[in-house]
C-alpha cells in the first residue's frame, strides 16, 4: 500500500525532529546565547532549535518555507508552551523580518538548500541588528558523497560560504568542525559590526 503524499510529508516532517536536540544544542552554543538575544532560525523546520533557544529564554522565531513543516512546528509548541516563540514561512533569500530584528540568526542544515547563499547572507545581515551573530551549521560531507550524505558541507564548501560572510561584511569569522552527538558538524560563524 502506498502512502498518500501528505502521510509522507508528516512522516518525514517526523523523522526530522528525532535527534535534532544535540544538533541545536551545539548551535545554541556555538551561538553562545542569552536570556537578552532575539533568535531567527531560518529553515526552521519542525522547531526542535526554536525551543530549544525558547527554554535557554529568548525570543525566537521559526521560519520556513514549507506550511507543513511550520504546521507541526506550531502544533508541538502548543503541547510545549514556551514563550516568545513565533513561526512564519519564508525563505532565506528573502525573510519576511524587519531590519535589525534579532541578535542571532542562525541556519541548522538548510544552508545546503538556499538557492542563493549570497542572498541569503544578506538577509541575515540585514535583519541581524549591529553586534549580532550568525551561525551556519551543517553536517560535514564528505566530497563527492551521494544521496543523503551528500546534505552538507564538505570543507571547502563550507570555506567558500564564510569566505563569503566576510565579504558581505561579517567580521570574526571562524569556521571550525564540531561533534553533535554522532554528527561532525561544521559550523560557521561572523558577527555583525556595532557600527554596521
Amino acid at each position: 500500500m502506498r502512502l498518500p503524499e501528505r502521510a509522507w510529508q508528516i512522516v518525514t516532517a517526523l523523522s526530522m525532529t528525532a535527534g535534532r536536540g544535540p544538533l541545536a544544542r551545539a548551535v545554541a552554543d556555538a551561538a553562545e546565547l542569552t536570556p537578552a538575544d532575539r533568535v531567527v532560525d531560518i529553515g526552521c523546520g519542525p522547531g526542535t532549535a526554536v525551543r530549544i533557544a525558547a527554554r535557554q529564554g529568548t525570543a525566537a522565531t521559526g521560519v520556513d518555507p514549507d506550511p507543513a513543516m511550520l504546521r507541526l512546528a506550531r502544533w508541538i509548541t502548543a503541547l510545549r508552551r514556551p514563550p516568545d516563540v513565533s513561526w512564519l514561512e519564508g525563505r532565506a533569500e528573502k525573510l519576511p523580518l524587519p531590519d535589525d530584528q534579532a541578535t542571532v540568526v542562525w541556519a541548522i542544515s538548510s544552508a545546503h538548500h538556499w538557492e542563493d547563499h549570497r542572498s541569503g547572507i544578506g538577509e541575515a545581515w540585514r535583519v541581524l541588528a549591529p553586534g549580532g551573530r550568525l551561525v551556519l551549521a551543517e553536517r560535514l560531507a564528505r566530497p563527492g558523497a551521494r544521496g543523503h550524505a551528500a546534505h552538507g558541507l564538505t570543507r571547502d564548501h563550507a570555506g567558500d560560504l564564510a569566505r563569503q560572510l566576510a565579504d558581505a561584511g561579517f567580521g570574526q569569522v571562524r569556521l571550525y568542525t564540531a561533534k553533535a552527538g554522532h554528527r561532525a558538524l561544521v559550523i560557521i560563524r561572523g558577527a555583525k559590526d556595532h557600527e554596521a
